[in-house]
């Protein structure tokens, strides 16, 4: 029996960029508005994030900015991130605070995806954070450049403590990690069967847009080489949102994000 209760889908910023970023070899000069979101998930057993976005610091100090988001690496420049798209304020809004998350489900380590970890454990969050081994095996050795090595440390330059994991399993019950590697080479979805209605199976990266899903185009960016592995992977969320019944959201479609429950609106 499912432990799950409700479902928030987090708009932690959005991003204007290229869409062959987010369709291999299609798209090239077509820009498009892509949604950065994070899932807060209640439980009986707790409460889980998948992802938490962008550092909000790296976007809104200059120095940092000029740093991170320097032009000449990132063509597209930051992310738009105001300060109430943040986690800690995304909780406050539920009557919650970063103390209120048990546990932490990065699904892979980019900028988009891991950047909030250091705000979230400044405003008092000690969660359990998750990932894939080889994924933090990656992203520490510095050859995904898309992770940004500092997301990876807290304030005083420490390394934030992991929980590595190896494949899929269940996180609580109703909760299952489910692999799909590709876009990156631990990236990992998730299933939720919800307490009415159908299952939602969250792609993140593995599919950036319903394109990616109808037409079984892999991501525009890619593990070097991966990608059938990152076809394979849509084929397989495909497989099992039939199999089950799920709902299968794509992580980075803003008309499909707009058909969702508009915060502080929940999915039950």
């Amino acid at each position: 029996m499912s432990h799950v209760k409700k479902l928030w889908p987090l708009l932690t910023a959005t991003h204007r960029y290229d869409k062959s970023i987010s369709t291999f070899n299609r798209g090239l000069g077509q820009m498009i508005d892509a949604p950065i979101l994070a899932y807060l998930i209640e439980t009986t057993n707790g409460r889980i994030l998948y992802d938490v976005g962008c550092d909000h610091a790296k976007i809104h100090d200059p120095v940092a900015r000029a740093r991170y988001y320097n032009p000449d690496v990132f063509e597209f420049g930051a992310p738009d991130m105001r300060d109430e798209q943040r986690i800690p304020p995304h909780l406050a809004r539920l009557g919650l605070s970063p103390a209120d998350v048990d546990l932490i489900f990065i699904g892979h380590l980019h900028f988009d995806h891991a950047g909030g970890l250091k705000d979230l454990r400044r405003c008092g969050c000690g969660a359990e954070i998750h990932v894939q081994h080889d994924e933090l095996e990656v992203a520490r050795s510095g050859a995904d450049g898309v992770v940004f090595a500092d997301d990876l440390l807290d304030d005083a330059g420490t390394p934030i403590p992991f929980t590595t994991r190896q494949g899929e399993y269940t996180l609580v019950p109703g909760v299952l990690a489910v692999s799909t590697p590709g876009h990156t080479v631990g990236h990992m979805s998730m299933l939720i069967e919800m307490p009415k209605g159908p299952p939602i199976l969250l792609a993140g990266d593995a599919a950036d847009l319903q394109e990616n899903l109808d037409d079984e185009v892999a991501p525009g960016t890619l593990w070097p080489g991966r990608e059938q592995q990152a076809i394979d992977s849509i084929r397989k969320l495909k497989a099992l949102a039939q199999d089950t019944g799920a709902w299968l959201w794509p992580n980075h479609d803003l008309a499909f994000y707009r058909t969702l429950p508009a915060f502080s609106g929940a999915c039950e």
